[in-house]
């Protein structure tokens, strides 16, 4: 499994709509909006700046973004890790978990928010990568977890 990671730029933004539409339509299907789905190239363009992006290549195709940025000293926020439907379940996410954990070096703290009724999201994030659940809050119509993940 040949895992790379090449940081997004503004060229990148339709590319990583076709991702987050892929890996986000079940989630827009089933809570009726997904704020990751349907994105505009300007709406994409802007979260490239704001929220830095890696994309997740999958011997050289590419298959899914993380995203992470950092809220304070020590804390980032990972605003996306999504993979295409058909390389779920392959190992790909918890790479990715693992690169970030390796490329922002000064990091005390992850968080993360996902819906809570998204078992496998829920076993994923707690089991395969060490996230601990801190509170639940709705988000729209949506009740979600926060995560953290802590040196």
């Amino acid at each position: 499994m040949n895992i790379e990671y090449r940081k997004a730029d503004k060229e990148d933004a339709e590319l990583l709509i076709d991702i987050y539409n892929s890996a986000f339509y079940r989630d827009f299907l089933k809570y009726g909006e997904c704020p990751a789905y349907g994105q505009t190239k300007e709406m994409m363009e802007k979260s490239i700046i704001n929220y830095p992006k890696f994309i997740i290549l999958f011997n050289g195709e590419p298959v899914g973004c993380v995203s992470c940025k950092q809220i304070e000293a020590g804390v980032y926020a990972v605003g996306c890790l999504c993979i295409i439907p058909a390389y779920q379940g392959k190992g790909i996410g918890t790479q990715a978990i693992k690169f970030i954990t390796s490329y922002y070096k000064d990091w005390d703290k992850f968080t993360l928010i996902t819906p809570v009724d998204k078992t496998e999201n829920v076993k994923f994030y707690t089991e395969k990568c060490g996230f601990d659940i801190v509170s639940t809050e709705m988000d729209g119509n949506v009740k979600v977890a926060r995560f953290v993940l802590e040196r």
